[in-house]
């Protein structure tokens, strides 16, 4: 069962590839972490955001499925006046 929802959220990250993108991820010790970025591409676990270069010090970063499964990371497409997030709901 995991195995196909990580599959389901790949996909619906692969349909996103190139856009703008928000995330909000789990940084330690009750630390949150938000950045803005480009989804530049998914792999088979994991996959990769181009940030903005003038808000961060990192140019990539790359989470995996299962961080969004989990909820350690979310995930928001940014359309131009709405933001539509990707997670799991699980039945």
């Amino acid at each position: 069962m995991a195995k196909n929802a990580l599959l389901e959220i790949k996909r619906s990250l692969e349909a996103h590839v190139g856009q703008k993108i928000s995330l909000r991820a789990n940084g330690g010790r009750r630390k949150t972490v938000e950045r803005t970025g480009v989804l530049e591409e998914t792999y088979p676990s994991v996959f990769i955001v181009k940030l903005d270069q003038e808000q961060q010090t990192f140019k990539r970063v790359s989470y995996s499925y299962a961080d969004i499964l989990t909820e350690s990371v979310e995930v928001m497409i940014c359309d131009d006046n709405s933001q539509t997030r990707i997670e799991y709901v699980k039945a």
